[in-house]
């Protein structure tokens, strides 16, 4: 990208180019809607086999999901080391980045092989039914073996955002989608392999991904502007950065998933009216997020190319704007899912009789704290992507990691939970159920987006230096 992102003249004056974020982030929002039919088609082809392997999966999914994100950090951080590069047209170093992180998840993999071995002890707190922690099992230990090739494939996806090939990126979610329904049909039952089938295609499909990526890598279009078959040896002191930044990024996402994950089952324990709402609410709000995270990851290849070019108080200016416009159409949504709670409701939870019906109540209770939840997390998906962008990750992750286990969490049993229903002792118990639930997660959210937005307004990030070498 030559001179500054989103960046244009009007009238004699700088401005930031809302054109610009639109035409770079629309195709990283139909990336993560593809990325939202990949678990879709997961979840159907598993339904096909019995309701007990759908069981099997909801019982380990959040569990997998906190795992891949955590060691997936490696693969985030690549967006911002090559967007740093390309600002500073430094574009062999950009590709160089690409490939340590593709290094760096080869160093994850013996991690995930002992999460595989370690299968039956991570599932033994839960008392899983023995037939349900067999169906598990047969899914976890080769998706872990598999996971890694996921990890690398966000490594490359990464270097196609920083350097501002968005469109790549969607063109490598949109294959690896297409190429899950023949693995996933072809393993599970043309190989019957069941459940384990199942992960099977989901790495057969990861590894048809990334070999795409890699293809287009290794193409004489960047190998001419980017050197990029020039730059593949494994660069340690590369990788141990990115392992720096990219690590805390992993545990920041892993440890917010794993706090709404506690969060469900709270409230799953509760009644099945109050676990039945909040399911529907949060698919609700879910919907609406994805598009906010394509215009937050908007923000960190902007504020990078900034940084990277010198000029960090236009990496201010356009990670700002970002953030405002994330807050904004977050705001939106919220305000539309509140308005139309009252039909959206019934449309997945049919009042047929009185626990449906006393499912809707609940839900419409919610509501108003899940509206305000999505706004503020619209507020945090912003500003650590802007932070993202410059660097500054650990901060971020320490705050976010402490506000959810010791605040959010114990926050959520003391609300949910009447006297005698809790899992800890010690702690005082409101019994407001699902409302209460919802209220610890607005607060959270609250809490959350308003530190990173003042972490980020600090401009503590501006004395953060990521670059080395030539």
């Amino acid at each position: 990208m030559i001179g500054l992102p989103a960046h244009r003249v009007v009238h004699g004056a700088a401005s930031v180019d809302l054109r610009a974020i639109a035409r770079f982030a629309a195709p990283l929002m139909a990336t993560n809607a593809i990325q939202a039919l990949l678990n879709l088609t997961d979840t159907w082809f598993i339904g096909r086999l019995s309701t007990d392997a759908l069981a099997a999966m909801s019982a380990i999914y959040w569990v997998m999901t906190c795992a891949i994100l955590v060691l997936g950090g490696v693969g985030f951080a690549v967006q911002t080391f090559v967007a740093q590069a390309c600002g500073s047209r430094r574009r062999a170093r950009a590709s160089q980045a690409a490939w340590s992180g593709l290094w760096s998840t080869v160093a994850t993999w013996p991690v995930f092989l002992l999460l595989a071995w370690a299968g039956p002890s991570l599932l033994a707190p839960f008392h899983l039914a023995p037939a349900i922690e067999q169906l598990a099992l047969d899914y976890w230990e080769p998706r872990m073996w598999g996971a890694p090739l996921g990890l690398a494939t966000w490594a490359l996806t990464g270097f196609f955002t920083g350097v501002g090939a968005t469109r790549t990126t969607f063109a490598v979610a949109g294959i690896t989608v297409l190429a899950n329904v023949p693995a996933n049909q072809y393993f599970m039952f043309g190989l019957d392999l069941g459940m384990a089938g199942a992960a099977w295609g989901t790495n057969a499909a990861q590894a048809i991904g990334l070999a795409f990526a890699l293809v287009i890598v290794l193409s004489p279009h960047y190998a001419s502007h980017f050197r990029s078959r020039l730059t593949w040896r494994p660069n340690l002191g590369q990788i141990r950065r990115q392992l720096k930044i990219g690590l805390p990024v992993g545990v920041m996402f892993g440890a917010d998933v794993l706090g709404v994950a506690l969060f469900q089952l709270m409230i799953v324990q509760t009644g099945n009216s109050a676990a039945a709402a909040t399911q529907v609410v949060i698919m609700l709000t879910s919907l609406a997020y994805l598009p906010a995270i394509g215009i937050a990851s908007a923000g960190t290849t902007f504020v990078g190319q900034s940084i990277g070019a010198g000029d960090r108080d236009w990496a201010r200016r356009v990670g700002s704007t970002v953030i405002a416009i994330c807050f904004g159409y977050m705001a939106c949504m919220a305000l539309l899912i509140l308005a139309g709670g009252r039909w959206l409701l019934p449309l997945f939870v049919p009042p047929v009789d009185a626990e449906a019906r006393a499912a809707i109540a609940v839900g419409l209770l919610v509501l108003w704290p899940a509206a305000t939840y999505q706004a503020f997390d619209g507020l945090y998906f912003g500003s650590a992507s802007a932070l993202r962008g410059a660097g500054d990750t650990h901060v971020p992750a320490i705050t976010a990691l402490a506000l959810s286990w010791c605040f959010f969490v114990p926050l959520s049993h003391t609300l949910v939970f009447a006297p005698g229903q809790g899992w800890l002792d010690g702690l005082p118990q409101a019994g407001l159920g699902a409302l209460g639930g919802w209220l610890a997660l607005m607060s959270y959210a609250m809490l959350l987006g308003l530190s990173m937005l003042v972490r980020w307004r600090s401009g503590r990030w501006r004395t953060i230096t990521l670059a080395r070498g030539n």
